[in-house]
């Protein structure tokens, strides 16, 4: 008979057995050589991660609010181990109950004006493997987020996918987007674009460079969520993007029309008054500490917040130059016709900015009735008919997303499959999140972990259901970033979008395809 001890002992040894790691097939610290100079990554499960590589240089001083300037060549071997700073930004508050899930707060490493980088993970950095390349833009609107957050990380999806995954940093907030051109002069001239050009320069150096890490130029995917498909839109609008990507997903993020110059003059206006600087001095904001910048629009943004108004954000500007037009206004934009599209929405998308779970029917009405007058009861009465059983909160929430979010993403479908050149697919995402009781339905970036392969974020749980979710939207984006085309063999006969079946996948723990689902909703708010 074997002893406590002894049997102790053999479950730790099977543990430790279960647990040894495999003989390393490749070096620990892989050398990539870049155009640049060379690169020093870490193999992490069987994929190389490079960190913190910066594609363009430091925007601080004179490199401020001006397009993003090259990268110094460097000798010897530089570490890609670490992350590199994020762009300054004023800090997500956790005290929202959606934020501390999505761990908002969560942007590894501080912030500074050297933040122009990007993480890449890579299956084999054989510069033969041509794998595809799935290029990853952080949400956050143009104001927050990063490359460097848990909702980015890439290891899942590159090994899954066996593609070569690459999230980007950009410039934010003022830093990105400060319309100067009123102020400046042509020295200027772009300034309302700089954080979506430094995304060009991103796709550029994936141009150049992505070969040597083992990925295929030529089949680029790039796509995002909420404010990572905002920039996704707008990038199909730029004519310096054009032949840098080759196909283009937006999830929840549909941005049809960017700031109009003398709206986005204006903002810049107020923050140069705050900061004391005169319209003919300019050059000043370029010396100003980006702690100070920062601070002051952080103060505006709570001022408006006060006086009981939507803060006066930034975002690209249309200047005529980097972005010559609205992105999807009046149609979709010629330039990028040849890209293939995926464009979506999930659900009850407006739950995430919504706090008042304990709704009843009447606070239902009064909150369709702020929507839509007189019309209230009815509305109300269609959502509850299509949800009988639903909690007055996920309708408001549904009814919210119907007007905003979903209505642009039926918008930018519609443009996009009427334009000859590349198919456009949609897809719904229905199934709802497990997370604080399940009280916030099929929220606002429910998608995003699975989209990436990703199993252990607190909204969706690493449940069978949630696991079989994930392989299939995780498929159908490594299928289009290779082909062009999302059907693979983990979901139904998904048909591209086209009037009047409005084909559409609906990604729910009963995966189908539907003809134009909730067609009465699209034409309701249409109207």
């Amino acid at each position: 008979m074997m002893t406590r001890r002894q049997t102790l002992g053999g479950a730790l040894a099977l543990g430790a057995a279960a647990m040894a790691r495999p003989a390393l097939a490749s070096p620990m610290f892989p050398v990539v050589e870049t155009a640049q100079g060379k690169l020093r990554g870490l193999h992490s499960g069987g994929v190389a991660v490079f960190r913190g590589i910066s594609y363009a240089a430091d925007t601080a001083g004179a490199n401020r609010f001006m397009p993003p300037q090259p990268v110094e060549p460097w000798a010897g071997v530089r570490d890609a181990l670490h992350w590199t700073d994020v762009a300054p930004q004023i800090p997500g508050d956790r005290r929202h109950t959606y934020a501390d899930l999505i761990m908002v707060d969560r942007n590894p490493s501080g912030m500074g004006e050297d933040n122009l980088s990007l993480n890449l993970w890579s299956p084999d950095v054989d510069a033969n493997a041509k794998k595809p390349v799935i290029v990853v833009l952080h949400g956050g609107g143009f104001y927050s987020g990063s490359g460097n957050s848990v909702g980015m990380d890439g290891e899942a999806m590159a090994r899954f996918s066996d593609s070569v995954v690459i999230a980007v940093n950009h410039r934010l907030g003022a830093f990105g987007f400060l319309h100067l051109a009123e102020f400046g002069g042509e020295d200027f001239a772009t300034s309302g674009t700089v954080g979506m050009q430094d995304i060009v320069a991103a796709l550029g150096w994936v141009r150049e460079n992505v070969a040597q890490f083992g990925g295929d130029p030529d089949r680029v995917l790039v796509y995002g969520q909420s404010g990572g498909g905002a920039k996704t839109s707008v990038l199909m609008a730029m004519p310096g993007g054009k032949g840098l990507f080759h196909r283009a997903g937006v999830m929840s993020g549909s941005a049809l029309r960017m700031m109009p110059p003398e709206m986005a003059s204006a903002t810049a206006k107020r923050l140069m008054d705050a900061l004391e600087i005169a319209p003919g001095d300019v050059r000043k904001l370029q010396e100003v500490p980006w702690t100070t910048l920062l601070e002051t629009q952080a103060k505006l943004e709570a001022a408006d917040r006060a006086r009981g108004e939507a803060p006066r954000s930034f975002a690209p500007v249309v200047d005529g130059i980097a972005l010559p037009r609205h992105p999807w206004a009046p149609d979709a934009p010629d330039v990028s016709s040849h890209v293939p599209m995926i464009v979506s929405s999930v659900l009850d998308e407006r739950s995430y900015r919504m706090g008042d779970f304990s709704m009843d029917e009447a606070g239902l009405v009064e909150f369709a009735r702020e929507r839509v007058g007189d019309r209230a009861e009815e509305a109300v009465a269609a959502y509850r008919a299509e949800d009988p059983d639903a909690k007055p909160f996920i309708l408001a929430a549904r009814l919210d997303s119907d007007q905003t979010f979903r209505k642009g993403a039926f918008a930018q479908a519609e443009l996009k499959a009427k334009q000859p050149g590349a198919n456009v697919w949609t897809y719904l995402w229905t199934e709802p999140s497990p997370a604080a009781d399940g009280r916030f339905g099929a929220v606002h970036g429910i998608d995003v972990a699975p989209s990436l392969y990703n199993t252990r974020g607190a909204l969706n749980g690493s449940s069978a259901a949630a696991n079989r979710l994930a392989k299939a939207i995780a498929s159908s984006w490594a299928a289009f970033a290779a082909n062009g085309d999302p059907n693979n063999e983990h979901v139904p006969e998904w048909k591209p979008y086209s009037p009047p079946e409005r084909t559409t996948m609906i990604f729910d723990e009963d995966l189908r395809v539907e003809s134009d689902p909730r067609s009465e909703f699209r034409q309701y708010w249409r109207g």
